[in-house]
């Protein structure tokens, strides 16, 4: 694994836009958060759209090539006064889809870092 950017670790492009279908789609069943996710439901347009910022994003994060163009995360989560226990219900979506993806321990761990570290700006803002 030394050597492999963890873009290459997480599947490449292929590998990064299932786990986002996998992470939205829990994010629509999860109790905690569902409220802010199903209104997507009724603009597939966004939804689709929202989806490839979020695959952008883990790219370009990774290693990979893709541009992401999309908003800061302050900016995108500016005044929906999320919660701790909101943002811990999406971070667990996320380690739940990474497990099911049988992405290594390892891996799991640097994607988890990546998150912890955006939770400034992601809370209360």
């Amino acid at each position: 694994m030394k050597g492999t950017s963890l873009f290459e670790r997480l599947g490449g492009s292929s590998g990064i836009n299932a786990l986002v279908q996998d992470i939205v789609a829990r994010h629509m069943e999860n109790p905690v958060i569902r409220a802010r996710f199903r209104p997507y439901l009724e603009t597939p347009d966004k939804l689709e759209a929202t989806k490839r910022h979020l695959c952008a994003f883990l790219e370009a994060g990774s290693g990979g090539t893709a541009q992401y163009s999309g908003r800061s995360m302050k900016d995108a989560h500016r005044g929906m006064n999320i919660s701790e226990a909101e943002y811990m219900a999406a971070t667990d979506d996320i380690l739940t889809a990474l497990r099911q993806h049988r992405i290594d321990d390892q891996t799991q761990k640097d994607v988890l870092a990546i998150a912890y570290s955006l939770k400034g700006e992601i809370l209360h803002v």
